[in-house]
């Protein structure tokens, strides 16, 4: 039961890093699936660390 806990918190924290990064290089989902696979912590500073994603001018 504490697994499924821990689990979820760390699923709930990678959404939530996503959700930060959408507007970001990677966008949601490689941000979700960069912190899912390494850990929140990591994909956090991939957000802070990354370029805001360009604006096409068309």
């Amino acid at each position: 039961m504490q697994q499924l806990i821990i689990v979820a918190i760390h699923i709930g924290l990678s959404f939530f890093i996503a959700l930060l990064g959408m507007n970001r290089k990677w966008g949601f989902w490689g941000y979700f699936l960069g912190s899912l696979l390494l850990t929140p912590i990591i994909g956090i500073l991939l957000v802070l660390a990354s370029d805001p994603r360009r604006r096409d001018k068309t």
